[in-house]
């Protein structure tokens, strides 16, 4: 199939471009920026700015699937400013893709979204079928998901990939905190008692394909392990498998004084539950937290 990916030159972007080029896909990346130097060969790049229209347009007609992982990163303090550009990155991106999308068309359309979509839920189970937050985060996923369903008028089959937190050996959330651990430095964020709803590289990378491939699947769809755990967990299976002291907490004032608004998110979470993916039956290779771990740090 051709694929046209959104945001390839990201932590997932980068990879997803590898499997599908080794699966035989016609793959086409879009970003912006020079080409990243781990992107294959076999992938035609495009350099564009996907919030503005532009000739980067012109090569959506031609794909059958598109997979939209554009978004700037949140993992900054959230000034005005950063808080606008969070939205807009997401917002006119999908905005512009979708447009680009010939009328009657048969395409299907994965564009991310995160388990954000839920806010601050404390203890509550959430699966797909649970309403919005209404936090900064959970307005963002709304209005992104928005944008892409609208391309459901044009006959595409609409797929919003909530994302948990990406484990990976190449960057994500464990390219800041393995280096703390090494510092003997790593712990919990504040009580450690929020849940974190996490999804090993490959389990990602294999729903996206299971997903690709089974058409009844649309709508949203919880891109997370079946086992989330609390952050504290979390810090101690790190610590123990980096043979590392991990009771060294994040005072919660630090992380508000330090990132303001999104320090605070780091100290609520959700508890996400993959509902969709396991009641078609899709297999986790990684459905525990240690072994996902095990798995990273083996290198």
């Amino acid at each position: 199939m051709k694929v046209l990916i959104t945001g390839a030159s990201g932590f997932v972007g980068t990879q997803l471009c590898v499997r599908l080029v080794h699966r035989g896909h016609q793959v086409t990346g879009v970003a912006h920026g020079p080409r990243p130097s781990a992107m294959p060969s076999q992938v035609s790049y495009i350099a564009a700015d996907t919030t503005q229209p532009g000739s980067w347009q012109e090569a959506v007609a031609d794909q059958d699937v598109l997979i939209n992982l554009a978004g700037a990163s949140i993992f900054r303090r959230w000034t005005a400013k950063a808080k606008e550009i969070i939205y807009q990155s997401r917002i006119l991106t999908t905005q512009n893709l979708v447009q680009a999308i010939p009328s009657e068309s048969s395409k299907t359309l994965l564009s991310t979204s995160a388990v954000g979509y839920y806010g601050p839920r404390g203890d509550a189970s959430l699966t797909e079928e649970e309403p919005p937050g209404s936090d900064f985060l959970a307005s963002v996923c709304v209005d992104w998901e928005g944008e892409a369903l609208k391309a459901r008028a044009k006959g595409v089959r609409v797929v919003c990939c909530r994302f948990g937190i990406v484990l990976g050996k190449t960057g994500g959330a464990l390219g800041q905190m393995i280096p703390a651990f090494k510092r003997f430095v790593g712990g919990p964020l504040g009580d450690g008692r929020q849940w974190f709803s996490w999804i090993h590289m490959e389990d990602l990378l294999g729903a996206m394909f299971f997903v690709m491939e089974k058409e009844a699947i649309e709508g949203p769809v919880n891109f997370c392990a079946p086992n989330p755990v609390r952050n504290e967990t979390l810090a101690q299976v790190l610590g123990r498998l980096l043979h590392r002291p991990s009771f060294l907490r994040t005072p919660a004032f630090a992380l508000k004084w330090a990132l303001g608004e999104f320090g605070s998110v780091l100290l609520e979470g959700q508890r996400v539950f993959p509902g969709v993916l396991l009641r078609h039956g899709y297999v986790f290779r990684y459905p525990a937290i240690e072994d996902a771990l095990k798995d990273i740090l083996k290198d």
